[in-house]
């Protein structure tokens, strides 16, 4: 009898076990589809055959040569790039970080060192807060937003209001008000999340 119990306890548990991998199977080749597809309609909506090498739209004029040149600001693409890496949700808010950085002065690739440090780049953050950057966030005492453009643009104003206007310009300097109880692992995770970025 306890051989058969055994028996029937060993099945049970590979057939769960067998279930649970297929499952995982399916929602991680559901992901990666998802993300090819996303990068792929980045491509195709960037791709325009009239400004191929190949092929120029422009009118033959012999003796004049007259072109455009757009230039475009690599932050956004930089942080797009290393979102992307880290699967995080602030991909499609890098431009916004971006902006919010330079409207208050200050490095922007410091939003994204500090998001990293604080909730590997909002992969762990308390749920519904769109929290990233421990903003407000005291033991039991959390502070939620609305929104992740809300969020950036709150923690961005504190930090050129409380940090930086007041001359708290370095990672360990910054850390000494901003979590006091660390003993530099905090400055030290962002400095090498800044040089990531660069």
């Amino acid at each position: 009898m306890l051989k058969k119990l055994a028996l029937y306890g060993l099945i049970f548990f590979l057939l769960a076990f067998a279930n649970v991998y297929i499952i995982s199977s399916i929602v991680n080749k559901r992901i990666r589809v998802n993300s090819t597809k996303k990068i792929l309609d980045e491509i195709g909506s960037n791709y325009n055959p009239n400004n191929q090498f190949s092929k120029s739209s422009a009118p033959l004029v012999l003796g004049e040569f007259t072109t455009n040149i757009n230039v475009s600001d690599g932050r956004s693409a930089n942080l797009k790039s290393f979102f992307r890496k880290y699967n995080s949700p602030l991909y499609d808010h890098a431009e916004t970080i971006v902006r919010v950085s330079d409207k208050y002065q200050f490095d922007y690739r410091l939003l994204p060192a500090i998001a990293m440090q604080e909730s590997n780049l909002c992969l762990k953050i308390p749920e519904g807060s769109y929290n990233c950057w421990g903003w407000g966030i005291y033991g039991d005492l959390v502070t939620k937003f609305s929104s992740y453009e809300e969020a950036i643009e709150t923690v961005a104003k504190g930090i050129k209001k409380e940090y930086i206007d007041k001359g708290l310009i370095k990672a360990s300097t910054i850390m000494e008000k901003y979590t006091p109880p660390s003993k530099g692992s905090w400055a030290h995770g962002v400095n090498t999340f800044l040089e990531l970025l660069q």
